[in-house]
């Protein structure tokens, strides 16, 4: 069976196009057109021959026919772009050159004329001589939940004007996948106001909790019965999920994960409060200080029914709230049930529009610990770029009740922004990153009602880091992996971490790329496994990711920096064995599956997948 060409200098990258709009596909050069492609169908070559290109759109099956080769365009990073929510910066502007974008960023005048061109775009008012040729849409389009391919044709690799950070310029291509509006978002564009929240507490219910348990439940009666029966009232609903640590290593602790009461539409919230009042901390000590409140946390994301599946009508905003006063276990703790760790949690979490926020207890009694604690959930307690992790300093009870007591009115106040509502938090007391967070996730909630599309414009120059402020990411490169290609990563790193968990001493070490050849080798056997077997490195087996924009401590390992030391082995496995166990949750979840054309085998559905999470 014929394959695809390669790409010069490779041994498993495959050549790619994508459609222009109107391309046409004959059955043989010169020869009748059997159809027409819609525009960026990404496709694999198999042949060119003067102005012609034999194309198809599957790698394991044979070419579909011929396409003029001016009516595509070569796609050689396979990756992608998504916008991140602007709720806290300006629209990102899509410029025709290159040139142009590099003198806007570089403008004296940078945020009047962009001002300037924003509202020129917006009214359509934009000329030839501007340079710009579409706008980033208003409102926050999540490609998890509404897929669409931006492909990224080009990069490059530059510095910021304004504050010489590393800053990417990509050339970026566009149209939505889809040309119909999603039967949810055309019946939600016709009932405005449909805003409502779903906030999930994840109590820590170990020996040391029941005060706070209590706090909890004094804060918020009180915003539940000042909103009872009101507008907000009806829009804001509550769940509690508990955890504590491995009942295996300490029985007395019953659990280790319980759903309290489930995340569900009511008619008042008292059976939160109920349910709250019944819950009790554990009678006896946990193994260790740290508790496993990531299992916690995974079990809000995935076991909480967000979509509201029986009704069709999911939750537009949706937080978790941690509460605990110890950090969270390592996956390498023997007691710990997650083998991924907090930043893979996180990115989960916010690919699901889901807002993780932690009070942690800073207590005196777990004052070593702190540190810990404080670094992994700030890893966790991130969205869209801001942090949410709220330090409880000496674990005061005053400062924990009037925390609770600020988020849940922040998060009512979210939904009264949304309804054009007063909010009843007084300006002196609204915290900046909960002002945002409310913005943010208006926009991701007017997306999907109004079925926002990304811009639709063939070829354009975009900035990775707004324009007028760096620190905030505008656009975020992604790889747009097939399952196929996610499998491969999958069995690579089972096979990396099996043999090197067996590696004892220096001189097994030493042995373990030999064998790492061999699994290779092995792998390579399989055509749907594409790895390259001449690597020198761990991450040049998967040789589609040394081509992009992104360095990860696999791509970077070779023999010297394998040989530098236990610790550094023991971090790399460690690493490994975190997106491994991502790696097989996403490949069971057909939810972040897409077909790019009917029919499309399984192996070859496609993910956007994040560059953090790529080994």
């Amino acid at each position: 069976m014929a394959r695809p060409l390669l790409i010069d200098g490779t041994s498993t990258v495959y050549q790619r196009v994508l459609t222009r709009p109107g391309a046409a596909l004959h059955d043989a050069p010169g020869g009748p057109v059997s159809s027409h492609y819609p525009a960026f169908q990404p496709l694999y070559v198999f042949a060119r021959q003067a102005g012609w290109v034999q194309v198809g759109p599957s790698s394991a099956a044979a070419p579909a026919g011929w396409v003029e080769a001016e009516t595509v365009v070569d796609w050689k990073q396979n990756i992608v772009a998504a916008f991140t929510n602007p709720a806290d910066r300006a629209r990102s502007l899509m410029f025709r050159t290159e040139e142009g974008l590099r003198g806007f960023m570089e403008d004296e005048a940078l945020v009047d004329t962009q001002a300037r061109l924003i509202e020129k775009a917006e009214t359509g008012m934009l000329t030839p001589e501007d340079g710009v040729v579409s706008i980033e849409p208003e409102n926050f389009v999540n490609i998890r939940d509404r897929f669409y391919i931006l492909p990224i044709l080009d990069f490059v690799e530059d510095l910021h004007p304004m504050t010489y950070d590393p800053n990417l310029l990509l050339k970026v291509a566009s149209v939505p996948l889809r040309d119909e509006l999603p039967a949810a978002a055309a019946e939600a564009s016709s009932s405005a106001g449909s805003f409502d929240t779903g906030v999930v507490f994840v109590f820590d219910t170990t020996k040391s909790m029941q005060p706070y348990i209590e706090l909890t439940r004094k804060a918020l009666a009180k915003i539940i019965f000042d909103i009872n029966g009101t507008d907000i009232g009806d829009r804001i609903n509550f769940g509690i999920e508990a955890f504590r640590d491995n009942p295996q290593a300490a029985p007395g602790l019953d659990y280790r994960t319980r759903q309290v009461i489930p995340l569900a539409r009511r008619i008042n919230q008292l059976p939160v409060l109920e349910a709250i009042d019944n819950t009790r901390a554990a009678t006896v000590s946990s193994p260790g200080f740290n508790e496993d409140s990531l299992a916690g946390v995974e079990d809000a994301i995935r076991q909480t029914d967000w979509d509201q599946t029986a009704s069709d009508d999911p939750f537009d905003a949706r937080y978790i709230i941690l509460v605990t006063d110890a950090g969270p276990k390592d996956p390498r703790d023997p007691n710990a049930r997650s083998e991924i760790g907090p930043v893979e949690i996180q990115r989960d979490a916010e690919d699901r529009n889901i807002v993780i926020m932690t009070l942690h207890l800073k207590t005196d009694a777990g004052a070593a610990n702190h540190d810990y604690a404080a670094d992994r959930y700030r890893q966790l307690s991130r969205f869209a770029g801001r942090q949410f992790y709220y330090p409880i300093e000496g674990g005061s009870e005053q400062a924990f009740e009037d925390t609770v007591t600020l988020l849940v009115t922040a998060l009512t106040d979210h939904v009264r922004m949304a309804l054009g509502q007063a909010r009843v938090q007084a300006p002196e007391d609204r915290d900046d990153d909960l002002e945002f967070l409310g913005h943010a996730l208006q926009l991701a909630w007017l997306g999907t009602r109004e079925g926002t599309r990304a811009p639709d414009v063939f070829e354009s120059w975009v900035t990775e880091r707004a324009a007028e402020k760096p620190q905030a990411l505008a656009i975020e490169p992604r790889l747009l992996v097939t399952k196929n290609e996610m499998a491969t990563m999958a069995e690579l790193l089972d096979n990396l971490t099996r043999i090197a968990e067996t590696t004892r001493g220096e001189d097994e070490a030493r042995d373990f790329f030999r064998q790492v050849r061999g699994v290779i080798a092995q792998m390579a056997q399989n055509p749907d496994r594409l790895v390259a077997t001449d690597a020198d490195s761990l991450g040049g087996a998967l040789e589609y990711l040394e081509r992009l924009p992104y360095r990860s401590q696999l791509l970077q390992t070779d023999e010297t920096r394998w040989m530098s030391g236990p610790m550094v082995r023991r971090e790399i496995i460690d690493g490994m064995r975190q997106k491994l166990t991502q790696y097989r949750k996403w490949l069971y979840d057909p939810s972040v599956w897409t077909a790019l054309y009917e029919g499309a085998p399984d192996g070859e559905q496609v993910f956007a997948m994040p560059f953090d999470i790529l080994p």
